[in-house]
C-alpha cells in the first residue's frame, strides 16, 4: 500500500513538473509579472520572426512603444523594417530601432548600415546597440578592441540621430563589457527571471522581461518590456 502511495505521489510530482515546463516553455507562465501600476509604459521588440504583424490587434494600453530591428553586423538589414516602422508610426506607437552588434565587423561599418537604414524623423526613441553573445561571431579580439569599436558606433549614431543610444545587454554581457562604462548611455537589461539588479548598482532604464509573450495581433512568441519611470519620464527620450 505504502508503494503504491509513494508511486502515486511521484507520478503527480512529474506531472506537475512537466506542466510546468510546458507552460514555461510555451510563455503560458512567466516567471515575472511588471503591472502597469509598477510599469506604466509598457512596449515590444520586434524583427521580422514576428512576421505578418496585425497592428491594429494590438491593444495600446497593453503596448506604448514598439523597437523594431533594423540591421546587424556590416550589411545585414531585416527585411521587415521598413514595414514595421512605417506600420508602428501609422497607428501611433512610439517607435524605435535596434542594431545588432557583432564581434567581426567595426564600429563604423556598423554604424554606417545601421545609417543608411533608419531614417532620421521626429518623435521618436534614441537607437539601440544589441549587445549580447548569443547568435554572435566568435569573439578573437581582446577587450580593449571591442569597447572601442563599441564606443565607435556609439559617437557615431549619436552623432547622426542626437541622441545618446541605448544599450541593450545581456547580464553576461554587461558584466563582462559593459559594467562602469558608458555612464551617459541608457541601459536596457534583459532578465527574465527577476528584476534586474546591476553589478554595478547603476539604475536601468528599459527591463526585457520576457522573450516568450503572447500578444493579440502577433502569431509568434514577442519580447515584452517596461519601462523603468513614469510616462513624463518616458517622453525625455524622444524629445
Amino acid at each position: 500500500m505504502r508503494a503504491k502511495s509513494l508511486l502515486f505521489v511521484v507520478i503527480g510530482i512529474t506531472a506537475a513538473a512537466l506542466l510546468v515546463i510546458f507552460s514555461l516553455y510555451n510563455g503560458y507562465l512567466r516567471f515575472n509579472y511588471p503591472t502597469l501600476s509598477q510599469f506604466p509604459v509598457q512596449g515590444i521588440d520586434i524583427s521580422n520572426h514576428q512576421k505578418q504583424i496585425r497592428w491594429d490587434d494590438i491593444d495600446k494600453c497593453q503596448v506604448s512603444f514598439v523597437f523594431i530591428k533594423a540591421t546587424e553586423g556590416g550589411d545585414f538589414k531585416d527585411k521587415s523594417f521598413h514595414a514595421n516602422w512605417t506600420a508602428a508610426r501609422e497607428r501611433g506607437f512610439i517607435v524605435g530601432a535596434y542594431h545588432f552588434f557583432t564581434f567581426c565587423k567595426s564600429g563604423e561599418e556598423q554604424a554606417k548600415n545601421f545609417i543608411e537604414t533608419v531614417p532620421l524623423e521626429p518623435n521618436t526613441l534614441p537607437p539601440v546597440i544589441d549587445l549580447e553573445y548569443g547568435g554572435n561571431c566568435q569573439l578573437t579580439s581582446d577587450k580593449a578592441l571591442v569597447l572601442a569599436e563599441i564606443e565607435v558606433l556609439i559617437n557615431r549614431l549619436e552623432d547622426f540621430y542626437h541622441k545618446k543610444p541605448i544599450l541593450y545587454v545581456t547580464s553576461e554581457f554587461y558584466n563582462d563589457f559593459v559594467a562602469y562604462k558608458f555612464d551617459n548611455n541608457p541601459i536596457w537589461i534583459r532578465d527574465i527571471y527577476t528584476q534586474p539588479a546591476l553589478v554595478d548598482s547603476r539604475e536601468w532604464t528599459l527591463w526585457q522581461y520576457a522573450n516568450r509573450g503572447h500578444l493579440d495581433g502577433i502569431d509568434t512568441f514577442v519580447d515584452l518590456n517596461v519601462f523603468h519611470g513614469t510616462e513624463q519620464q518616458f517622453k525625455t527620450l524622444i524629445e
